[in-house]
This record gives structure tokens, C-alpha cells and sequence, in this order.
């Protein structure tokens, strides 16, 4: 009885390299929460502690920069992508 092994081709191995290499890479490249500076974690926790005390208290009034994104498109407001969250807060009048 003769048992017949199929091989990968050259070709084939060398793509497999080349997506795990690039697997590798992004896992590396990969940044999450735990990663980033003292200061970011800081500020996306009071970010976050701010959404939630709105939630609680009732609040309506926009506070994310992507809530006040959002309204600004609905204004129309030139130059709101490369505004950031003050100074889109600013150009509507929320503060």
C-alpha cells in the first residue's frame, strides 16, 4: 500500500510566509486601551465619565466631539472634519 502526501509548491509556502508576516506585523502594530499614554487613558475615562453623568442627569445637549461632528454636518459648517471637539463646540455656540 503506498500512501500519497501532497505537497505545497514554492509559490504556495511563500505566500503563506508572506501572511503570516503580515499577520504578525499587525498584531504588533495592534494598540489597544491598556497601550496608549497615561494621559490618553485620562482623558477618554473623563470623556466617558462625562457621557455618563449627561445619561444620568438627562442631558441632551451635544458633548462628543462626534455628536457635535454630527451637528455641524447638519449645519453644514465648512471645515468641521479638521475641527476638533473645543472648537467645534466654539463654531456652534455651545460654549
Amino acid at each position: 500500500m503506498r500512501l500519497v502526501v501532497d505537497m505545497a509548491s514554492s509559490k504556495q509556502v511563500e505566500a503563506a510566509k508572506k501572511n503570516i508576516k503580515k499577520a504578525q506585523s499587525a498584531a504588533r502594530k495592534k494598540r489597544s486601551i491598556a497601550h496608549m499614554p497615561a494621559k490618553t487613558r485620562s482623558s477618554l475615562g473623563k470623556q466617558g465619565a462625562a457621557i455618563a453623568q449627561r445619561k444620568r442627569t438627562g442631558g441632551s445637549s451635544p458633548k462628543t466631539r462626534d455628536e457635535l461632528y454630527q451637528e455641524a454636518k447638519r449645519k453644514n459648517l465648512a471645515g468641521r472634519s479638521k475641527m476638533g471637539r473645543g472648537e467645534l463646540a466654539r463654531a456652534l455656540g455651545h460654549e
